[in-house]
């Protein structure tokens, strides 16, 4: 395998690591895919929530300052890694947005020989360490559409964050009072937020308030237990074979980066990307939870990170994300773009899909341009949402996924855009139950719109502009809080 210089060596593609309803890979989350923008609408990014997503690229050189010896360190400490590092399978948490981004490294094949680099004197950022969002106080009338929004249909999604928050020091006393209000009307619950929360307007580092907010759902998939001409395209398990190394083992400050392979002898090396899983070149045999009939309804399954697949039996199943090769994550929609397939402006869910089966002839070579891939798990079926990040079955249009390195994942936040492509306002009250590798960023959000292909049409749309106020219980701690 060829080599590459240091900083390459240490490109990783990040997952996200909570628990998914889409990919969310959010995404175990981690399982985040990159989950990268949850959309392709979005060729710079892709999503995971299980309905949570996924990549990115994060330099492990600019993670700490003056530590490449104890990086060589861990080199030679686990050098089953090697291989892997080589071929980035090595994820991490969602990449930041930073406005100074490192040049990008050289390809593989081009790259000299692993070289440890002199230490910089004021390395950029890491990912888990983003510069913070600064958190100003508001009035309830700054809210714009607060007193307009039926804040009463957010409370049973309240009720929810309540059952993972309840028994935090700081979310205690409001959550038991969630409790003794079972179905409060609309009036009585913005009472009680006016009464129990504090606004905060949330900006990022350099004081930006706008921000960005797209859209995912839970697809529906026709499929079959047993494969036929019809159904052949199998959803798969999580591999026996497949290998997880956490480097937080070896160094707490690698916490939340975690290598993906398999085992060739002693040597952990990388696991087959998807042109190879799709070419029957790894373990997957009798990992199959079912067959469904489109492979580009599969593929956005697996930035989606959750969906239902309706059987030739009638029998409803939910599938969720377990993990991933490990494999970095690329846009085909930025490859559409790149080539000169689509426009920019036109590139959404809907056009990748219309463009991949009008050129059925093109299509698996435009799949296997991004080489990670999302294995699943069948989930309970129930009438409810798909587990997000949080753990708790998300409500739809009344979650979104956040970076939770900024916004507090089970939060309400109240959301000021517009409808997709539309002027018309979109101001009302959700609960941050979620997150996504490509949600990377203290204003930026992912709406959840539920279920179905009418659900699919709005979310593939979503690319609004975005203002965003954190609700707080009266007392807790409030970070990078501004008078």
């Amino acid at each position: 395998m060829p080599g590459v210089e240091f900083v390459s060596l240490l490109r990783l593609g990040v997952i996200g690591a909570a628990p998914l309803a889409r990919p969310r890979p959010p995404h175990d989350a981690e399982q985040q895919r990159e989950r990268d923008a949850r959309f392709e609408q979005q060729p710079e990014e892709i999503h995971e929530s299980g309905a949570v997503a996924w990549t990115g690229d994060v330099i492990l050189a600019a993670i700490m300052k003056d530590r490449a010896p104890k990086l060589h360190a861990l080199l030679k400490l686990i050098p089953v890694c090697g291989a892997l590092l080589l071929a980035a399978a090595c994820t991490a948490p969602p990449k930041m947005e930073s406005p100074a981004k490192p040049a990008a490294p050289p390809p593989v094949d081009a790259a000299p020989k692993p070289q440890i680099p002199e230490a910089k004197p004021a390395p950029p950022p890491s990912a888990s360490t983003p510069a913070a969002a600064v958190y100003r106080a508001a009035a309830w009338n700054e809210l714009p559409g607060w007193r307009e929004d039926n804040v009463a249909e957010a409370w049973s999604a309240l009720a929810a964050s309540c059952t993972t928050l309840g028994s935090r020091e700081h979310w205690r006393e409001t959550c038991t009072a969630v409790a003794r209000l079972p179905k409060p009307s609309a009036d009585i619950a913005r009472l009680f937020f006016e009464q129990h929360f504090r606004p905060y307007q949330i900006a990022s580092a350099d004081g930006a308030e706008q921000g960005l907010i797209t859209g995912y759902y839970e697809p529906l998939l026709r499929g079959s237990r047993k494969p036929s001409a019809r159904y052949k395209h199998p959803v798969y398990g999580v591999p026996d074979d497949l290998v997880v190394v956490e480097l937080a083992d070896v160094y707490p400050e690698l916490k939340g980066m975690r290598l993906r392979g398999r085992l060739d002898g002693r040597k952990l090396v990388p696991y087959p990307d998807r042109a190879q899983i799709e070419a029957g070149q790894a373990q997957l045999r009798g990992k199959e939870i079912a067959w469904v009939d489109d492979p580009i309804d599969l593929f956005f399954l697996q930035i989606q990170g959750s969906g239902r697949i309706q059987l030739d039996t009638g029998e409803m199943i939910r599938v969720g994300y377990a993990d991933q090769n490990g494999r970095p994550y690329r846009s085909i929609g930025r490859v559409l773009v790149e080539r000169g397939e689509l426009a920019l402006e036109q590139t959404s869910m809907q056009s990748i899909k219309t463009w991949a089966r009008s050129r059925p002839d093109q299509m698996n070579e435009l799949l296997a341009t991004n080489a990670s891939y999302v294995f699943f798990r069948e989930l309970p079926s129930s009438g409810n949402g798909p587990p997000g990040a949080l753990g708790v079955p998300l409500t739809p249009r009344r979650s979104i996924a956040i970076d939770p390195r900024h916004v507090p994942l089970g939060a309400p936040v109240f959301i000021a855009t517009t409808w997709p492509n539309s002027p018309k306002p979109l101001n009302r009250l959700v609960l941050a139950q979620d997150t996504g590798g490509a949600i990377r960023g203290a204003v930026r959000a992912d709406f959840f719109w539920g279920y179905g292909d009418g659900a699919g049409r709005e979310a593939g749309r979503m690319k609004q502009s975005l203002r965003m106020w954190v609700l707080l219980p009266a007392g807790h701690p409030v970070p990078g809080a501004k008078d």
